[in-house]
């Protein structure tokens, strides 16, 4: 009767688990084909929160994750390689390495600090540092006492606050960006509604010298401007991931 019971309790916490993924994806489904950290934190707290010992998170999570298509091996498919849950393959690298570290019993936050550089190399970006404080999370959970779900929790949280501000930045930027092309483009626009218009500007231009002068200080300029606009559009984009 108690290893009845038991089975029962084991396979009730499993699809309770199984669900609070299955929530989670749902919620985040606005984004297909990519997981973001985000979303890993908080299936990390979901599991922590419905039971699950911290090593047998990671199992749960690579079975979620390791059986996603190779987007290679799908040809043409581009539809069907967006239609599930992906993770970045530098990530499910590092997830493979956290989740054989909890296997043996190892400390997971260490393995994640050493196969972050192997996975990602010297690319840059927000991916690598959200699982060093990833790492950083579990070490302060175990020296402070503090219950690993609720850190995990904030950690998604905090997480969830930057993506939101990055998403509000590129909105603010579509802006900008518009604009850059548009007055690239608005020289030429000009010389065909010369012509339409019956003018030869082409021959005004290439034909003077004040018009050879005109088309020498135009260029100049527009390549002067499409740079600095460009350059200030970047500065602004890379202000909040720095």
């Amino acid at each position: 009767m108690f290893s009845l019971r038991s089975r029962e309790t084991s396979a009730s916490d499993f699809y309770a688990g199984r669900g609070a993924l299955a929530g989670l994806m749902r919620r985040k489904s606005n984004t297909p084909g990519s997981t973001s950290m985000t979303l890993l934190v908080q299936q990390l707290a979901a599991l922590l929160t419905g039971g699950r010992v911290p090593a047998r998170l990671w199992d749960e999570l690579w079975s979620l994750y390791s059986a996603q298509p190779d987007p290679a091996s799908l040809g043409g498919n581009e539809a069907g390689a967006c239609s599930g849950p992906g993770l970045n393959p530098c990530s499910v690298a590092v997830l493979g390495t956290a989740r054989a570290a909890a296997l043996r019993g190892a400390p997971v936050s260490n393995a994640i600090r050493g196969a972050v550089p192997v996975a990602f190399g010297r690319a840059g970006g927000r991916e690598p540092q959200i699982w060093v404080q990833l790492a950083a999370c579990f070490d302060m959970a175990e020296a402070s006492g503090c219950p690993l779900a609720d850190v995990l929790t904030r950690f998604a949280a905090q997480l969830e606050v930057e993506d939101d501000a990055e998403a509000a930045r590129q909105t603010a930027l579509a802006g900008p960006r518009a604009t850059v092309s548009l007055l690239t483009w608005l020289p030429l626009m000009g010389l065909g509604l010369g012509i339409a218009l019956g003018v030869d500007p082409v021959a005004i231009l290439v034909g003077t010298p004040l018009g050879l002068a005109s088309l020498a200080a135009g260029l100049v300029l527009t390549v002067t401007g499409r740079i600095w606009s460009a350059r200030l559009v970047r500065a602004a984009a890379g202000a909040g991931v720095s």
